[in-house]
């Protein structure tokens, strides 16, 4: 696995698309071996989630989780978190995929990506993710977590991503 790599455009993620086109994830995971939607539920996110969403202790989030394929396996363990009053009695709240993707209905929502920040760390891989991703004890992972925010800066949309490793990331933004 360490000699495929993958070329991570950010800005595509993150971009609402035309009227019948297909979101980033599923045009690249539909190319690379698919995703699967493992969960979507309403939950009490993990402390650097609800931070960056600056929720309230206790706040809730509406999480998406999947798992991301190459050739069959798994390689990417993705979940989103939307705060629940943005997300709840919306398409986000359903395990189903979004017409458009996320930032597609987000958009239409009146939420837009202004700013991306995102945060890289290399760790060991804790034992559900050594499960999720058929590692062997012992490896690592290198994580993203993905904060998207409003032009006036509240953010609305986090994504932890969980990847195995070694592997290669290259990253382009064009910015206007």
């Amino acid at each position: 696995m360490a000699d495929k790599q993958r070329q991570n455009d950010s800005l595509a993620y993150v971009t609402p698309q035309a009227h019948g086109h297909a979101d980033a994830w599923s045009e690249e995971s539909r190319q690379r071996g698919g995703q699967k939607i493992t969960e979507v539920a309403e939950v009490i996110p993990p402390p650097e989630v609800a931070a960056a969403l600056r929720l309230s202790p206790g706040e809730s989030a509406v999480a998406r989780r999947r798992v991301i394929l190459l050739d069959g396996e798994p390689i990417e363990l993705a979940d989103s978190y939307y705060p629940s009053p943005i997300a709840r009695g919306t398409a986000l709240a359903e395990t189903r995929k979004i017409k458009g993707g996320a930032p597609t209905l987000l958009a239409s929502l009146g939420y837009r990506a202004k700013h991306v920040s995102e945060d890289l760390e290399f760790r060991d891989a804790d034992a559900f993710e050594r499960e999720a991703l058929a590692l062997p004890e012992g490896a690592s992972v290198l994580t993203l977590l993905r904060t998207t925010a409003t032009a006036g800066g509240s953010p609305f949309e986090v994504q932890v991503m969980v990847m195995k490793a070694p592997r290669r990331l290259h990253y382009e933004i064009e910015v206007d």
